[in-house]
């Protein structure tokens, strides 16, 4: 059974930066993603938050596209997104979980092209130091509000506990990798 691959990989309008996808988001953050003309349309991380649980069990994931590259990206970060709320003995409340994700998220992180950065075999780097200050840009927008849409899905019971049904994908590797945040 094949791995679920981006809706986004055939969109036209998608700027690339290497051969990574700045894809519009859903957002209230400043940054330089560009916005959905509709609010109603799913963006790549509501897409990203529906496949996360499908594909974190492969191991193996054709890239497609660019989207499917930021996609990747997404994915590896709630991986550790969930590391960081199960690394406490006590699962943290909302508010401290959105702190801590929120303070993951505008951490200093590798970009494709930096030697620490894990997947730089299926990247390409930016052609620019123009293009790299946009990506780390764009990344971190992204990164700040997918923290907060996870936040969302995993307090979504109300009882002010994480859902059983994501942490217990803190142990799965998607691809056997992590972004080592």
């Amino acid at each position: 059974m094949p791995a679920y691959h981006s809706a986004f990989n055939d969109d036209p309008d998608a700027r690339f930066v290497g051969n990574l996808s700045i894809l519009p988001i859903k957002t209230k953050i400043r940054g330089p993603a560009p916005v959905t003309t509709d609010p109603n349309e799913a963006d790549i991380i509501d897409e990203t938050l529906d496949l996360f649980r499908a594909n974190s069990l492969f191991r193996n994931f054709e890239i497609k596209g660019g989207a499917d590259r930021l996609l990747i990206i997404l994915i590896l970060f709630i991986s550790d997104c969930l590391a960081k709320l199960s690394a406490s003995r006590t699962p943290p409340s909302q508010i401290e979980a959105s702190k801590q994700l929120n303070t993951l998220a505008v951490d200093n992180f590798p970009l494709p092209g930096d030697v620490t950065f894990p997947l730089n075999s299926h990247y390409a780097a930016p052609t620019s130091r123009v293009e790299s200050d946009y990506l780390r840009q764009y990344l971190t927008q992204v990164r700040q509000e997918l923290a907060a849409r996870l936040v969302e899905r995993l307090y979504a019971d109300g009882t002010g506990k994480p859902s059983k049904w994501w942490m217990s994908f803190t142990k799965r590797r998607f691809m056997n990798r992590s972004l080592g945040t």
